[in-house]
C-alpha cells in the first residue's frame, strides 16, 4: 500500500483539493485499493473544519467528491507514516523539512515537481488569490504524475 499527504498552510484549499483529485484519478484508474491519500496544513488555524467554499465549489462541479475531509495540522508522525508527503509551496517545504529534522525521514516533494515543463514554482493559494481554476488545473496536472509515479511502484 503506497500512502501520500498532500501539505499546504491551513488545509481548507490546496491540499484538501489535491486530495480529492487524486483519489478520483486513482479510483479512475483502478488504483484507489493501492493508494490512502489523506491532507494537512502546517498551522492550525483551520482543523476539524471542511474545505474552503471555493474548494467545495470547484469540486462539485467537476463531479469530485470531497466527502469526509476535513482540516488537520500534520504531526510528526505523518513523516513517518507516509510514503509521499507533497507540499505545495516553499514555506511549507520548509516547515515539514524542519520538522523531518525532528521526526524522522520521508520523501518530500514539492507538487510542481510532478508536472512536466512547467514554469511553476509552487502552487498558488487560492485563499489568497482567489483563482480555484489555475490552483485545480496544476493540481490535475500534478496528480495525473503522482499517479504514474505510483503506477510504477505497484506494478
Amino acid at each position: 500500500m503506497v500512502s501520500v499527504l498532500f501539505v499546504c498552510l491551513g488545509n481548507i484549499c490546496r491540499s484538501p483539493m489535491a486530495e480529492a483529485v487524486l483519489r478520483h484519478q486513482l479510483k479512475e484508474e483502478g488504483l484507489n485499493d493501492q493508494v490512502t491519500v489523506d491532507s494537512a496544513g502546517t498551522g492550525d488555524w483551520h482543523v476539524g473544519q471542511p474545505p474552503h467554499r471555493g474548494t467545495r465549489e470547484l469540486l462539485t462541479e467537476k463531479g469530485i467528491s470531497y466527502e469526509g475531509i476535513l482540516a488537520r495540522q500534520i504531526r510528526p508522525k505523518d513523516l513517518s507514516d507516509f510514503d509521499y508527503v507533497i507540499v505545495m509551496d516553499e514555506s511549507n517545504y520548509s516547515d515539514v523539512r524542519a520538522l523531518e529534522r525532528v521526526a524522522g525521514k520521508s520523501r518530500v516533494n514539492r507538487l510542481v515537481d510532478f508536472i512536466s515543463d512547467t514554469p511553476y514554482t509552487e502552487v498558488p493559494d487560492p485563499y489568497f488569490t482567489g483563482d480555484f481554476n489555475e490552483t485545480y488545473t496544476l493540481l490535475e496536472e500534478a496528480c495525473r504524475g503522482i499517479v504514474r509515479s505510483i503506477r510504477r511502484e505497484v506494478q
